[in-house]
């Protein structure tokens, strides 16, 4: 059951991207388990080392993906440079050792030789965010992960087990891969999925990637979670005044003013909603994009309105 609809305005919090004119860089880190992992960081002009309260994005690439594709194929370097956010693009580990830029996350039932290896992803993003917290006054209320499709897994299992550091989590075309999720503080969840997605379909399935996972369902990952921060059991169904694909359902009156949001895109396939690919070899594994919805804009102003309404 739905409460009857009012209207969804999906970027109202985040200013339009600008010219990423900020520093970017490219580190390799040696982690607690022994591995040596890349990240590109990108720290938009007007923040800087030792800029006091910086918000804090962690943007996970999808499957196959890399922290220098996602970082040109969602635009947050853009966002973060007229937002005034710090975003860190972390790597996964290598589908072939020899290959960069085939990356995969261990989100738990996905992927590839993240998740066969059990890399503890978990803890790479916790040794990332120690590590920042070194270099910047980085608001601890306000640190956050977003996620594309194993990206996007990985970043509802931060949720789970990284709740003490991350606040909030905005993901497109992903489910939960833990069969145990129980985290130690309440963490808002936004959820934005094409329902013409064939890669993760949002019911669940096999996808028709050439991984050919057996994905779990969107929807239900949504649902738990609003379950487990005791969010009102009806959720407020809005919609776009300007945009008839697009639909939102809103949980709320979750635990410490948390919120759960899912969003669907009638016509969307599993590229990342309003921004090209960044190659051919990309655009060929997702599909075109649906470039009336921008993904990365609601993603940001979903996460920046909670600290401006003070959830």
């Amino acid at each position: 059951m739905t409460v009857p609809s009012s209207v969804y305005v999906p970027y109202d919090h985040a200013n339009p991207a600008t010219a990423a004119v900020g520093t970017v860089t490219d580190e390799w880190v040696t982690t607690p388990d022994g591995r040596r992992r890349h990240f590109r960081l990108y720290v938009p002009s007007g923040v800087a080392v030792g800029g006091e309260n910086v918000p804090l994005l962690v943007a996970l690439h999808g499957g196959l993906g890399s922290s220098e594709q996602f970082a040109a194929n969602s635009g947050f370097d853009e966002l973060a440079e007229s937002n005034g956010f710090i975003v860190v693009y972390p790597d996964g580990i290598r589908a072939i050792p020899e290959r960069p830029g085939l990356q995969t996350w261990n989100g738990g039932y996905c992927c590839g030789p993240a998740a066969d290896r059990n890399v503890d992803d978990v803890a790479y993003v916790r040794f990332l965010l120690d590590l920042l917290a070194t270099r910047f006054d980085v608001d601890s209320g306000r640190v956050f992960a977003a996620g594309h499709s194993n990206g996007a897994i990985m970043a509802y299992r931060l949720a789970c087990e990284l709740s003490d550091r991350i606040v909030a989590i905005g993901v497109q075309a992903g489910s939960l891969g833990i069969d145990i999720c129980q985290p130690m503080e309440p963490v808002s969840v936004l959820h934005i999925h094409g329902l013409a997605d064939t890669n993760h379909p949002i019911d669940g399935g096999r996808g028709t990637g050439v991984s050919g996972v057996e994905f779990r369902s969107g929807r239900d990952a949504v649902k738990a979670m609003s379950v487990k921060f005791d969010c009102s059991a009806d959720p407020i169904e809005r919609t776009m005044t300007s945009n008839d694909d697009v639909e939102n359902l809103l949980w709320s009156g979750c635990e410490k003013g948390s919120r759960i949001e899912l969003v669907t895109v009638a016509g969307a396939s599993h590229a990342w909603m309003g921004h090209r690919a960044a190659t051919s070899g990309s655009a060929a594994l997702v599909g075109e994009p649906y470039m009336d919805f921008d993904a990365s804009r609601a993603i940001w102003s979903f996460l920046n309105s909670l600290s401006a309404n003070g959830g």
